[in-house]
């Protein structure tokens, strides 16, 4: 099966987001002439993918003919349907309410406009972002560009499909569990989640007693994505974490790299394993000390993070009319949301347990970093599902069971606050991108930049358009 891509002899041609930002300061296209590009792109392959949540083209293509401020003015770009858009519904990728249009941006939006970026669209996810994988019972799935019978990954699902394909350069995606990871490795992209804190989150996500959700961006690239943070703490600095400054250059020197293969109470596939160890070992050839090691945090972590997450579907649950309306119906919940309220339910007890397991991984990701400087995963512990494989209306014990199956490498970094990206540096026996993660300590996303620019330099990978 022929993958899935956009990208043609237009004005974005093959350019990544700084090529494309190289172009538009020296005037050999315009802002508009990108927006019709891209707009042209997108509906060229989401018959298809099925990645958009809402267009909003009218208004990009006002936006691209005033002038705009910022590092990236003018470049097109989406965001996720589960931030605040001035004017747009936030449905968040369920049915089980009507969303009204917002009055205002969210932070995550006011941080895209300041930079000067155009929103063309809002990208689909899986219900409230529970999920790995989008698969709306009235919508269907979003499907992967690199093979329309396997998953887009999720949340942030339509967003790392339509970059993929070439549709735009970049697009927003936030990570709860592995939301910009796991699309990231499915669709041969990098994804970065930040340190907690690095970048601007919406007040939904400010407000959870652990703060497991950072937002940024998925690309082709790594220098797009090192841009981006170099642009974004412009605009907002913690001023608990040191800057990212401007990361241009591989590293050059060695590093202490730990090798983890087991996830958390979950194995990987005789296969992503052997794979893991194929890069670890061009690592070793790059000059870095590579050790395999165990897990730094028991198995107990999983059961730990389950709860934590099921604690949210219970909260959005028990909510949803007060928070959403008249227009709330429970009923047209998927049964992984309606499964994890029922899990939080029954487990309530535990969840002060759970959440002080939660402090404790970040003490045992301190002390796993004091003797070494990065870490790598599989991204994912299995290669990407068929379609179906995480259809949300199959019983709740078999879906989330799968899931975890699937997904035991992420969630720990959304415990611990630290950054971790996947790239895209492995391909199994059918053809799919298998992605691999670099895992930091907090606050080092220049170091991780830096080793997977030296990467991406020794060993490019496979890109769409080519």
């Amino acid at each position: 099966m022929e993958p899935i891509h956009a990208f043609t002899d237009d004005a974005l041609g093959t350019d990544d987001a700084v090529g494309l930002v190289t172009r538009l300061q020296r005037g050999e296209v315009s802002s508009s002439e990108l927006v019709e590009a891209a707009i042209a792109r997108i509906e060229s392959v989401d018959a298809e993918l099925g990645a958009v949540a809402v267009r909003d083209y009218g208004r990009a293509r006002v936006r691209a003919q005033g002038a705009q401020r910022g590092w990236f003015a003018g470049l097109p770009m989406v965001l996720k349907d589960n931030v605040d858009v001035r004017g747009l519904p936030t449905q968040e990728g369920t049915d089980a309410f009507v969303a009204k249009p917002s009055p205002v941006n969210g932070d995550v939006a006011r941080l895209f406009h300041r930079l000067g970026a155009v929103n063309l669209a809002k990208t689909r996810l899986s219900e409230f972002g529970f999920s790995g994988a989008c698969d709306h019972p009235r919508q269907g799935p979003v499907r992967n560009p690199w093979h329309r019978d396997h998953y887009a990954g999720a949340s942030s699902s339509g967003a790392g499909a339509l970059v993929a394909t070439g549709a735009v350069p970049l697009a927003h995606g936030n990570d709860g569990g592995g939301s910009i990871r796991i699309p990231a490795a499915v669709n041969g992209l990098v994804g970065l989640k930040p340190t907690r804190g690095r970048v601007p989150s919406d007040a939904m996500t400010r407000q959870m007693p652990v703060r497991i959700v950072a937002d940024g961006v998925l690309t082709r690239s790594v220098r797009d994505t090192a841009a981006f943070l170099r642009e974004a703490e412009k605009v907002y600095r913690d001023p608990r974490l040191a800057p990212v400054g401007d990361v241009t250059r591989p590293i050059d020197r060695p590093l202490r790299i730990a090798v983890v293969t087991a996830g958390i109470g979950r194995e990987a596939t005789p296969e992503v394993r052997r794979l893991t160890l194929e890069t670890a070992a061009h690592l070793e050839a790059l000059g870095h000390h590579v050790e395999e090691v165990d897990p730094p945090v028991p198995d107990w972590f999983a059961d730990a993070f389950l709860l934590y997450w099921s604690m949210l579907a219970m909260y959005l649950v028990r909510t949803g009319p007060r928070a959403r309306g008249t227009s709330w119906d429970s009923t047209k919940l998927d049964n992984l949301t309606l499964g994890l309220a029922r899990h939080c339910r029954r487990n309530i007890a535990k969840l002060p347990g759970a959440i002080a397991a939660m402090g404790a991984s970040q003490q045992a990701s301190k002390r796993h970093f004091a003797a070494y400087d990065v870490t790598l995963t599989p991204t994912l512990a299995t290669e990407t599902p068929t379609v179906g494989h995480l259809d949300p209306t199959r019983p709740y014990e078999e879906v989330i069971d799968r899931l975890m199956d699937w997904v035991a490498f992420t969630p720990l970094q959304n415990a611990t606050g630290d950054p971790a990206v996947s790239l895209p540096l492995a391909t199994t026996a059918a053809g799919l991108p298998q992605g691999m993660q670099l895992c930091g300590g907090w606050g080092q996303e220049a170091l991780l930049l830096q080793l997977a620019l030296q990467l991406e330099e020794a060993r490019p990978w496979p890109r769409m358009g080519a």
